[in-house]
C-alpha cells in the first residue's frame, strides 16, 4: 500500500495551490493522508475529487466547519500498520517518546505544525515519526515537501506492518 502524505497547504491563500509534482503523487495513492491546516471543506473536498481516500484531521488555522468535520487525532489501519494522524506534536524536547507514550498502540505518527520536514525512528521498539513539511508554505525548510509511505505486511507470529517513510522534494 503507498499512502501520500500533506500537511500545512493553508489553502486557499493568495491563490496559493499544491504542486503539479504532488498533484500526481496524491492521484497515484491508495491513500492519502492530511495532517492539518487545510483551512477551509473546500480543499478537503478536492483532495477527495483525486480519487484516493483522504483521512485528515483538523489544524490550528482550520476554521469552524474543518474543526467540526475533523478530528484533532485518529488512528488509521493501513494495511495493518497503525498510523496515528495529529497536527501538532509539540515542542522537538522529547517528542518521539511523548507520542510513543500518547499512542502506545500505533506503528508510526505523522504530524505537520511546523512545516519542518522530519523523520526519527526509535530503533528499540521500531516507532516512528514524521513530519511531510508542506507542499506550500516552506517557511524555514529548504524546500516544498511532501511524504510518501509504503506499508508492506511482516508475515509471522505477532509481527506488524512494516512502514517505510520518504521525504519527497517538491522544487
Amino acid at each position: 500500500m503507498q499512502i501520500a502524505i500533506i500537511s500545512d497547504t493553508h489553502m486557499p491563500r493568495a491563490g496559493r495551490r499544491l504542486p503539479e509534482a504532488c498533484v500526481a503523487r496524491l492521484r497515484a495513492a491508495d491513500l492519502i493522508l492530511h495532517a492539518g491546516d487545510l483551512m477551509r471543506l473546500s480543499v478537503l473536498e478536492d483532495l477527495r475529487a483525486l480519487g484516493p481516500p483522504v483521512l485528515a484531521v483538523h489544524g490550528n488555522v482550520d476554521d469552524a466547519d474543518v474543526r467540526r468535520g475533523l478530528p484533532q487525532s485518529r488512528i488509521v489501519d493501513a494495511a495493518g500498520a497503525r498510523i496515528a494522524l495529529i497536527h501538532d506534536a509539540g515542542a522537538r524536547a522529547r517528542r518521539l517518546a511523548r507520542m510513543r507514550a500518547r499512542f502506545p498502540e500505533a506503528d508510526a505518527v505523522i504530524f505537520g505544525h511546523s512545516h519542518l520536514p522530519l523523520h526519527e525512528r526509535d530503533s528499540g521498539y521500531g516507532f516512528q515519526i514524521f513530519n511531510p513539511g508542506s507542499p506550500t508554505e516552506r517557511r524555514r525548510a529548504p524546500a516544498h515537501t511532501m511524504g510518501l509511505a509504503r506499508v508492506s505486511p511482516v508475515t509471522g507470529p505477532r509481527q506488524r506492518s512494516n512502514v517505510e517513510f520518504e521525504l519527497i522534494s517538491l522544487d
